[in-house]
């Protein structure tokens, strides 16, 4: 579980840092759209939040690696924005080049969380 936590810690420290550098990129990447200022200034926005749920999830030597608060806020963030990109992919015809990608990882993180004992039964088995 721990793994889990630091994969998603890193993944949005990184996203939160390249949101809070040039949300435009993000936007063209993950949408395959312009972004306007009120669009980047909101981009921007959720690149601290990024930054802050990626500092709140990284792994402590001094709490449990499996802190129900840090596995709930973490599932519901990766299960709602993977089906929030999936949605804007598939109803609102919007989405760059990774846009299928940051769903498959935000669902393949999500559903982690949710069966954490599946995959480390897997990997054991490997």
């Amino acid at each position: 579980m721990a793994r889990i936590l630091a994969f998603s810690a890193v993944v949005e420290l990184a996203t939160g840092l390249v949101l809070l550098a040039d949300p435009a990129l993000v936007v063209s990447l993950l949408l395959g759209v312009d972004a306007s200022a009120a669009v980047t200034w909101v981009g921007r926005c959720f690149g601290v939040a990024l930054l802050a749920l990626g500092v709140a999830c990284w792994p402590s030597h001094s709490r449990s690696a499996c802190d129900s608060a840090v596995l709930r806020a973490l599932l519901i963030y990766n299960a709602g924005i993977a089906l929030y990109l999936a949605y804007l992919g598939a109803a609102a015809h919007v989405g760059g080049p990774l846009l299928w990608p940051a769903v498959a990882l935000h669902a393949g993180v999500a559903v982690a969380l949710l069966f954490p004992n599946a995959l480390s039964k897997r990997a054991r088995s490997d």
